[in-house]
C-alpha cells in the first residue's frame, strides 16, 4: 500500500528533538523555528510533558467520554484561569479543523442561521465547512460548496458594515492569520466585529488554532483588542504534538446534551499533554518570553537588507522578503540547518518557534539569514 501524498516533503527525518532543536537519522542538528506547523509549543521533548504522558499511559491510556474523567475538568480549570475565560465552557476534540466545524454549528444552533462571514487570505481547515470558510479554491471540492460562506477583505470596516445583517450567523476570524501571510487584524477591526455581532445577534468566533496558546505574547491574540469571543478554537501548540483541540463558549450560549459529541476528544492521554503544556508554560513564563524573545526577532529583522515587511506578533512573524521565499527557505536549511515555514504568499517566511527560545537561537538565525539575503 502507497501513502496518500499530503505535503511535498523536504529529503529530511528528524528522529530526535531537544528543546528548539531536531536531529535527523544522520545526527545532523536543525533549529527549528517552525515546530511542525507551531505545534511545538514548549520544546522538543521536554522532560515534564514526557513525564507526564509517561505516567498516565502507566495507569489508562484511553477510555471514552461515556465515564467520568475527571482530568478533563482538571485541564479546563487550568485552561480557563490561564486564559482569562473561567465562565466559559470547554469542549474537547482532536484537530484545528474539527475544532472549527464545532465552532460554526455551536453558531448555527445558537442563532438558528447559516450565513458565515470569513475572510480573505484566511485558513480554518481543511474538512467540509471549515474548507469552505478557508481561502483556497484549489482543495474546494463540489462537496464543500454550500453558498453559506460570505468572504471579505480584512480589516475593511465598510465592507464589514455593508455585509453585516440579522441573517449572519457568524463572523469568524483568525486572532492573527496563518497560512496567509501572517496577518494581524487590526485592534479596532475587532472591535468592530464584535459591537456588529452583538448589534445582529450573531455570533463572533476567533480561531486561535495558531496564534493561541502564548504565541502572540498574550495567551490569545484577540485579547491584545481587549475583545470577548462568544467561541474561541484552540490546537496546534495546546498539545505540543500530542493531537487535541478545543471549542471555548461563552455562557451566554447554551448547549444541550448531545449538541456536540467525539470519541478521541479528551482522552486521557490528550488530557495529559494539555495540562504538561499548561504547567511548563506556567513554571518557565512562557508566554512573556514570547513576548520578549518575539520584541527582540523582530527588532533584529528590521535592521537586515532584503525584507520588504516584517509583521506578527510575539512568536508569530511573518517576514517578506524581496526575494522568493522558497529559495530563502532552502537556503537556510540547506547551508545553515534552519527550518522556517511557508505562506500562500511565495515571498513571505513564517517563524514559529518553541516559546522557549533564547537569544542564542535567535541571534544564530539573524546571522544566517543576513548571509543567505546577500
Amino acid at each position: 500500500m502507497k501513502l496518500f501524498e499530503v505535503y511535498p516533503r523536504l529529503p529530511i527525518e528528524p528522529v530526535q528533538g531537544d528543546g528548539c532543536y531536531v536531529h535527523d537519522k544522520e545526527g545532523t542538528r536543525y533549529l527549528d523555528l517552525y515546530g511542525g506547523h507551531a505545534v511545538i509549543s514548549i520544546g522538543h521533548n521536554h522532560p515534564h510533558y514526557i513525564k507526564r504522558i509517561e505516567g498516565q499511559l502507566s495507569r489508562l491510556g484511553f477510555y471514552s467520554n461515556s465515564v467520568e474523567m475527571s482530568i478533563q475538568d482538571e485541564l479546563a480549570e487550568k485552561l480557563g484561569t490561564a486564559s482569562g475565560y473561567t465562565d466559559y465552557a470547554f469542549f474537547l476534540c482532536n484537530s484545528g479543523a474539527e475544532a472549527v466545524e464545532n465552532a460554526l454549528k455551536v453558531a448555527a444552533f445558537h442563532t438558528d442561521r447559516k450565513k458565515i462571514i470569513v475572510f480573505d487570505k484566511g485558513f480554518h481547515g481543511r474538512t467540509s465547512l471549515a474548507l469552505e470558510a478557508t481561502d483556497n479554491e484549489r482543495i474546494l471540492s463540489p462537496v464543500n460548496r454550500t453558498g453559506n460562506i460570505e468572504r471579505i477583505t480584512l480589516n475593511d470596516e465598510d465592507q464589514l458594515v455593508s455585509i453585516m445583517d440579522d441573517t449572519v450567523a457568524a463572523v469568524l476570524i483568525e486572532g492573527i492569520q496563518g497560512i496567509g501571510g501572517v496577518h494581524v487584524p487590526e485592534d479596532s477591526f475587532m472591535q468592530k466585529i464584535e459591537q456588529l455581532c452583538l448589534k445582529h445577534g450573531a455570533a463572533f468566533i476567533v480561531d486561535e488554532i495558531q496564534s493561541g496558546y502564548g504565541r502572540s505574547g498574550k495567551f490569545f491574540a484577540h485579547q491584545y483588542a481587549d475583545v470577548k469571543p462568544d467561541i474561541i478554537t484552540i490546537a496546534k501548540g495546546m498539545g505540543n504534538g500530542f493531537p487535541v483541540s478545543g471549542v471555548l463558549v461563552s455562557p451566554k450560549i447554551t448547549p444541550w446534551m448531545g449538541m456536540l459529541g467525539t470519541t478521541f476528544g479528551g482522552s486521557h492521554l490528550a488530557c495529559a499533554a494539555g495540562l504538561a503544556v499548561l504547567e511548563v508554560m506556567e513554571k518557565e513564563s512562557l508566554v512573556s518570553n514570547a513576548l520578549e524573545k518575539g520584541k527582540y526577532l523582530q527588532d533584529a529583522l528590521l535592521h537586515l537588507d532584503g525584507i520588504v515587511e516584517v509583521r506578527g506578533r510575539g512568536l508569530m512573524i511573518g517576514v517578506e522578503l524581496l526575494a522568493s521565499g522558497k529559495e530563502i527557505r532552502e537556503r537556510l536549511l540547506f547551508e545553515h540547518h534552519i527550518f522556517v515555514g511557508s505562506s500562500s504568499h511565495s515571498n513571505t517566511i513564517r517563524i514559529l518557534p518553541p516559546l522557549s527560545i533564547g537569544h542564542q537561537a535567535i541571534d544564530y538565525f539573524i546571522k544566517s539569514l543576513k548571509t543567505v539575503l546577500k
